[in-house]
C-alpha cells in the first residue's frame, strides 16, 4: 500500500512538532521549511490535523503550532486511517465498473491487506516515531526553536 503525499507530509509535520521544545511554538511556514514542502501544502495538512484534534494553533504574539495530548499519544494507525480516508486500494466502481465485481475475491483480499497494513501501525504512537535516532535529526531541521 502507498500513502498519499498529503498523509506523508502530515506525518512529517506531526513528527517535527513532537520534538519542538515545550514552550516553543512553530509556525506553519517554519514546519513547511523544516520538512522541505511548499507552505500551501503544509497549510492544508495543518488544517486537517487541527480538525482531528492532533494540533492546536494559537494566534497572535507568542502563538504558533503545538501538538495536543492526543497528538502525542495518537496511534499512528488511527492517524493514517483518518488522513487517508475510507477509500479502498482498488476502485471497482467508477467510469468503467469492473465486470468481476459480483464474484471478485481480489477486492476482499486487498481490503484485508489494507487493514493489516493499518493494524501494523496501530501499536506505534507519535512519541514512538520521534524516539532516537529520529528525534535528534528532527530537532536539527531548520526551524525557530533549533535556530535560537
Amino acid at each position: 500500500m502507498r500513502l498519499t503525499k498529503f498523509t506523508d507530509l502530515a506525518l512529517r509535520a506531526v513528527m517535527r512538532l513532537a520534538v519542538a521544545e515545550r514552550n516553543t511554538a512553530l509556525t506553519t511556514r517554519e514546519v513547511a521549511e523544516a520538512v522541505n514542502v511548499p507552505y500551501t501544502h503544509m497549510a492544508k495538512a495543518i488544517s486537517r490535523l487541527q480538525h482531528l484534534g492532533v494540533i492546536e494553533a494559537r494566534r497572535g504574539r507568542g502563538g504558533g503550532l503545538g501538538l495536543t495530548g492526543l497528538g502525542r499519544q495518537a496511534s499512528v494507525g488511527w492517524l493514517v486511517r483518518e488522513l487517508e480516508g475510507e477509500g479502498e486500494v482498488v476502485a471497482c466502481e467508477g467510469d468503467t465498473p469492473c465486470p468481476l465485481r459480483a464474484a471478485c475475491r481480489l477486492r476482499r483480499a486487498l481490503r484485508d491487506a489494507q487493514e493489516a497494513f493499518y493494524a501494523a501501525l496501530d501499536p506505534l504512537t507519535v512519541s514512538d516515531l520521534v524516539a532516537s535516532p529520529t528525534g535528534p535529526v528532527l530537532v536539527g531541521l531548520v526551524g525557530r526553536d533549533s535556530a535560537e
